[in-house]
């Protein structure tokens, strides 16, 4: 799409989309409680092929919306977000958009991306007497970013086959 009024729409909607899927659909695939970060993978997505300013605003509005469908605590997923995608639009080249989000580096970053995420929004949660910091990181940074990453290698492959 060239015209941006039009693409940032379609980013909307598919945040809204993703949102309610991640709440409907998401704990479906829940592994052991371990959910994978649908709106992480999507937000990162728009930082890599919009750059990283339109991301960051993709990012805070789709973790925003997300506390908002889930009953979360507001803001939480809003900032961690915020801060994953401000580090993934450091790996926005502004001619190569396809090339990093239909390669191996998608899943990179997204891992990379997700387990910064995950610390700082799994920060809220922690209780020190429920759960110590190893088992915790272990559980919720490494696990949940492992699942994603994993997760992110849908698009990547999308995207790949498109460019071909």
């Amino acid at each position: 799409m060239n015209n941006p009024v039009l693409r940032y729409l379609a980013y909307a909607i598919a945040a809204l989309l993703l949102s309610v899927a991640t709440v409907v659909l998401v704990p479906f695939i829940a592994i052991d409680g371990i959910v994978p970060d649908v709106m992480l993978i999507w937000a990162i997505w728009v930082a890599l092929n919009e750059g990283q300013m339109i991301g960051m605003v993709a990012g805070f509005g789709s973790g925003l919306l997300f506390d908002v469908v889930s009953a979360d605590v507001i803001g939480s997923n809003a900032l961690a977000k915020v801060v994953a995608v401000f580090i993934a639009g450091y790996f926005y080249l502004e001619t190569r958009e396809r090339e990093m989000t239909g390669s191996l580096r998608f899943p990179l970053i997204i891992a990379f991306c997700a387990i910064v995420h995950n610390i700082i929004y799994y920060f809220f949660y922690l209780r020190p007497t429920e759960i110590d910091f190893v088992q915790f990181f272990i559980r919720y940074g490494m696990l949940t970013a492992l699942y994603t990453t994993i997760l992110s290698l849908i698009p990547m492959l999308v995207t790949s086959r498109q460019k071909d």
